[in-house]
């Protein structure tokens, strides 16, 4: 169970609400915070204070003023007309991550709702209730309005859901449940719309699935050292020390760790005196895109307990500030910077599959084929992969240096953070092929080389990846392969990560030294 209260919500309670659907409660001390902010919105209509947002229109209408007795039609109208979203739905895990972050942010007490809509969307998440929301449509500023629309219509009892499996209309997923659709009263709608929360929500999601990925990449990064015979002198202790990357390091440590006790790992001029950039540049690769990956987590951890609704509400209803935390700057920036980070796995992945494959660059069979010439073996896999990598160069164009002024010039800076979000997650997704395929191919020549020489630890990696992909004895379909892989590394994110265990290698420091 995840009690939310607006400040101290991490990455892991996200991970276990939304991937293993724990159940959330709310803080009584965070729910009396909402009580208080909602008697200063309706304090300010009483008043009849003009306040954007309560009885103001919104954007370039923020000058004009609505009736007292048309505050409630105003929020109707607001998710109704905002509701514009566009393209395929986001995947459900987003939909409801997107749920979790806007009750958290609203548990914060800047916003002004009234505690039922805090309630009702605990209840979507318990309920498992999942907007449908369309991915396009979202400038990143002032928030996500479309997709966050396509989520408060649920509340109304309009839009689409998924509920246990079954895409269908809100009002009867609510109605399986018991739950009441709500009416909206003045501020609530905005409260609900401004907000980051379908770029945040994508972001975890593509944090946790990129973080996985990251450790899943040094398990076949290892296969393929075995494979290759690469040499470990590359990986020694004092080389990563010299530079002083902690992530550097930290690769380099869990490699020999992966690789402790194998007999197809050489040492430096045995076999050669250097291997290729692909296969020594490992850690120092590897470890700059989890430098980025430790700033982004930096940053969501920073997002999903943020107020970004606009205007907040301070002093008890006497300070009601408009201001910008909607705007979506971080988030597409972060994105960006992950976008690149998590294609650089699949670029230097790609190059280490051309290593395996390649008869010029090893003593392996010709592209790992049973029967060189007749059968071309993993010959186009290679060539997939090198698609998925370029398709990835032109998904990793920043999305945040781009602006499109909106609502009549009144929004004239926008983030495109959502965008960032998408296009980060497809790189991801490639990501996963990319190495599913090193995968296979790193299969294959560790086979050749001997599997009973393998270290222990990528011994079991190669035990359990083997029931899912066979062995390469004759041409088949390898995309089916390739696809089936890919799922097993997504199904089995966070079970092949760090180890710990002895460093057979280089076991002490004054060893260390004289091994170079």
């Amino acid at each position: 169970m995840v009690e939310l209260n607006g400040n101290t919500l991490t990455l892991e309670e996200v991970r276990r609400v939304c991937y293993e659907r724990e159940i959330v409660t709310i803080n009584p001390e965070s729910m009396k915070k909402v009580e208080q902010s909602r008697a200063a919105v309706e304090k300010i209509v009483a008043e009849n204070r003009t306040v954007y947002g309560i009885n103001t229109g919104f954007g370039k209408f923020s000058d004009v003023v609505i009736s007292e007795h048309d505050v409630d039609d105003l929020q109707l109208n607001l998710i109704r007309s905002h509701a514009c979203g566009i393209g395929d739905p986001f995947p459900e895990v987003v939909s409801r991550a997107m749920v979790l972050l806007r009750l958290n942010a609203l548990l914060k007490g800047f916003s002004g709702i009234r505690p039922v809509i805090a309630e009702r969307l605990a209840d979507l998440l318990n309920t498992h209730i999942h907007p449908v929301v369309p991915q396009q449509g979202s400038l990143g500023a002032s928030g996500d309005l479309a997709p966050l629309s396509h989520l408060a219509l649920v509340l109304l009892g309009e839009g689409e859901v998924y509920h246990h499996g079954e895409r269908m209309p809100a009002d009867r997923a609510l109605q399986m449940e018991g739950l009441e659709p709500v009416v909206l009263h003045a501020k609530e709608g905005l409260a609900l719309i401004n907000g980051t929360q379908a770029m945040t929500s994508m972001g975890v999601v593509n944090w946790i699935e990129a973080n996985d990925l990251a450790h899943q990449s040094e398990w076949i990064a290892s296969l393929t050292m075995e494979g290759l015979e690469g040499i470990i002198d590359a990986f020694h202790p004092a080389v990563h020390e010299a530079r002083g990357y902690p992530q550097q390091m930290q690769v380099a440590e869990r490699m020999r760790v992966l690789l402790s006790g194998s007999q197809l790992i050489t040492r430096q001029g045995e076999k050669r005196v250097q291997d290729a950039y692909s296969l020594r540049c490992i850690p120092q690769v590897h470890g700059a895109s989890w430098q980025a990956l430790d700033y982004v987590k930096e940053k969501l951890e920073i997002e999903i307990n943020a107020a970004t609704d606009n205007p907040l509400i301070f002093d008890g209803g006497e300070t009601v500030i408009s201001g910008g935390n909607f705007h979506g700057q971080p988030i597409a920036i972060s994105m960006d910077f992950l976008k690149i980070a998590a294609a650089e796995f699949a670029s230097i992945s790609e190059r280490r599959i051309e290593r395996l494959v390649n008869p010029q660059l090893n003593d392996l069979p010709p592209f790992l084929s049973a029967q060189p010439g007749l059968q071309s073996g993993a010959m186009i896999m290679q060539y997939a992969a090198a698609s998925l990598v370029s398709e990835n160069k032109t998904l990793a164009h920043p999305a945040s240096v781009d602006s499109i002024p909106s609502s009549a010039n009144q929004e004239d800076h926008v983030s495109m953070g959502t965008i960032a979000a998408r296009h980060a997650h497809n790189i991801i997704q490639n990501v996963r092929r990319v190495l599913a395929i090193e995968c296979i191919c790193a299969l294959q020549a560790v086979q050749y080389r001997g599997v009973e020489k393998m270290a222990p630890e990528t011994r079991k990696f190669y035990e359990e990846a083997r029931k899912v992909v066979p062995s390469i004895t004759a041409d088949r379909v390898f995309s089916k392969d390739i696809e089936k892989l890919a799922e097993w590394l997504k199904k089995n994110e966070g079970l092949w990560t760090a180890v710990v265990g002895e460093d057979q290698f280089f076991p002490t420091a004054a060893e260390n030294i004289e091994a170079i």
